[in-house]
Formats: structure tokens, sequence, C-alpha cells
């Protein structure tokens, strides 16, 4: 997850992280003792890197980094250990994260599973749903785990509600929201042949959740406002998709790459066939502008152990020692790649688009599927 910024005030190495609207508190003393001697390698030094070193950091795991540049700050902020190869890194990891721009995923990723290691990688997983399920495919093939890194499955507000529907309420509309100040101009965020666009980058975890909520897809509509040009994304940027579920619920997500010192929000709202509310956040009577509140006045404390970057890699390590699944699996991954890949098509067309899941799960061999 890339909107997020750095807090100001520090503890010890690093500390604080701030994420969105979440503070990362500094570690205590107390360790998970199944990860403490678990080694971590992680391939990139961007600005997701920091929460990753976070999480592990306060489950007490061993980390190591491998990156072409930026290493060295991070080494200096949390004390982890910098190699100077990419053989190197493999040789001591046991797990690798991949945490680099979007189209470097499959080269890594590829080489982690050569090497017999357990991969975590950043969302998305690939630029299409090709590549993405070629990664699956072969961490399949090798015995390898693939643990694909949406990091909004962690976060309370969205497990919240997953759980109202639990009890086997049917969903019949859903709307979230995401919001930021737009990544630096002329990064490779806004050159969708470099694995960019708001779609496939920021708005991925909403198309994500909306699987995760109402199951599979069969018709994708989108639309972007400015348009490209020749692959270039305007800055600032704002974009909807409109998800049509198989079960006949209807989601509908926006998302936007606003102007500098934007700040960061999101939203999620869930409704009944009858129009009764299932589960809604932020509360909107709680955070009425005209009153000065805001989402981040309601929202729950957090613990160092509770952080959603922390209980991801905590249950990431969990599984791979245990042989579970994870809740997000290589099949949701490649799915919502698949998803995003629609949604350009769509506005490609300037028309809805059909889709089809057992297409998907089509180009998956022996990688995890739905049951």
């Amino acid at each position: 997850m890339r909107c997020w910024r750095r807090a100001t005030s520090r503890k010890g190495k690093g500390w604080p992280v701030t994420v969105g609207w979440y503070t990362i508190p500094a570690p205590t003393d107390a360790k998970e003792p199944a990860v403490t001697q678990l080694r971590i390698g992680l391939i990139g030094a961007g600005g997701i890197a920091g929460v990753h070193i976070a999480g592990w950091q306060q489950l007490g795991a061993q980390l190591s980094i491998y990156s072409r540049s930026g290493a060295a700050q991070l080494v200096q902020q949390y004390g982890i250990a910098e190699v100077s190869t990419l053989e190197e890194l493999l040789a001591a990891s046991d797990m690798v994260s991949i945490l680099t721009p979007t189209t470097t995923h499959l080269h890594y990723a590829m080489a982690t599973i050569a090497a017999g290691k357990d991969v975590i990688c950043e969302k998305p997983l690939a630029e299409n749903a090709a590549r993405a399920a070629e990664i699956a495919n072969a961490a399949a093939a090798a015995g390898v785990r693939l643990f694909p890194a949406h990091v909004v499955r962690f976060f309370p507000e969205y497990v919240a509600a997953h759980k109202a529907l639990d009890a086997g309420a049917s969903p019949s509309v859903l709307r979230l929201s995401r919001a930021s100040a737009a990544p630096a101009a002329s990064s490779w965020f806004f050159n969708e042949s470099l694995g960019g666009g708001i779609i496939r980058d920021q708005m991925i975890h909403d198309i994500d959740q909306a699987r995760w909520l109402a199951g599979e897809v069969q018709r994708v509509h989108a639309a972007q406002n400015p348009p490209s040009i020749d692959g270039i994304l305007p800055r600032p940027v704002s974009a909807t998709v409109v998800l049509t579920h198989v079960n006949g619920a209807v989601s509908h997500l926006s998302g936007e790459w606003g102007p500098d010192g934007q700040p960061f929000s999101t939203s999620i709202s869930i409704e009944a066939p009858d129009g009764s509310s299932l589960y809604s956040w932020p509360d909107v009577a709680a955070t009425d502008p005209a009153a000065g509140n805001t989402p981040g006045d309601y929202l729950p404390a957090q613990t160092p152990a509770s952080s959603p970057y922390t209980l991801q890699v905590a249950e990431f390590a969990a599984a791979r020692a245990s042989g579970e699944a994870s809740r997000v699996t290589p099949y949701d991954g490649v799915m919502a790649v698949a998803l995003a890949e629609a949604a350009y098509a769509s506005i490609a067309l300037g028309a809805p688009v059909e889709f089809s899941s057992e297409d998907v799960l089509a180009l998956l061999v022996g990688a995890d599927q739905p049951a």
C-alpha cells in the first residue's frame, strides 16, 4: 500500500512509523517466538519498505535488504543488514519480500522461487494477469509459498465489514472510496507501460475488497478523468470502477490521486437488498466536517501488535510455518490484477466489458485456487 507518509517524531531507529491514518508505535520487548529466528530478505527500498520493516521488527525477525538505491538510509534508520547482491540476499533469507516497482515483480519472484524461498509480493502481483499467473504457477510447481500483500484485508474496518457478512447477510450495493495526494510527478506510477495507473496501483485494494465481500465478478465498467494520453496519466487524476458480481451485487469504487497535501482518506458502505445498511465506515454523522470532526478522531486505539502491517506479516509467517492458507491466496492476487486489467479494457472501449473468473482460473496450474 503506497499511500503513506512517514511520522515526523521518532523513537530509536525510525519509530514510530505512520501509514495512511495509522501510526505504528515503537516496538515493545515482546516478540513472536515462532518468528524470531525467521530470516526475512527485502528487495527494494522505496516508500513501502519502512512499514514492512516495522512489522517484521515488531515480531523479532532477522532482516536484510537488497536494493539498487536507497537502502543505506533504511539500514541507518532501522539497524538492519544490507547485502550487495540479489544472490547474497537469497542465500541469507528464508522468506523474501518483493517491494519493487510492479514490472520488476516477475523477475524477482522467479529468482526467489528458483532459490526455493517463500515469497511475499507487494500488490499488484504483476502488471497483467498472465504474468501474475506465471508467478503463482512457478511457486506452486516449486513447492514454495506465495503471499500477495493485500494489506487492506488486515485493516480493522474492512475486517469488520467482512464479519458483518459472515452471518449470511446478502450485500446488494457496495461503495468503496480511496483518495490521497498523488505520487511524485514523473514517477513510474503515472506510466501505464511501467505498471503504473491509479486503478492498477491504488484502486486494486478496493477491487480486492469488493471480491472479498461480494464474490466473483461478471462485468466491469470503468472510467478515468482526465484520460491518459499515450499511456501517461495526468496529475491529479481520478477514476471509477463499477463491478457487477455474479450474485447480482454491484460495487461502486472511486479513487483519486489529488493535489499535493491532500490527506489520505477511505470509506466503505454496504447495503442490503432492502436498502438498509449492513455496514458503514466512517460514521457519517460522527465525521461531520461542519463540527470540525474527521475520520481520524474516531479510530480505535492502535498497539504495535495490532498494526495491519504487523498482522499481515505475522499471518504470512504463521501460514508458512503451519502450511495453512492465508486470507490472501495467490488466486486472490491474480484475480485482482485480472480485474484491474479488465477495467483498463473498459476505459479503452468506453463501455462495460464481460468478465469470467473461470478464464482467470484457467491460467492457474496447481496454484492455490478457491474451494
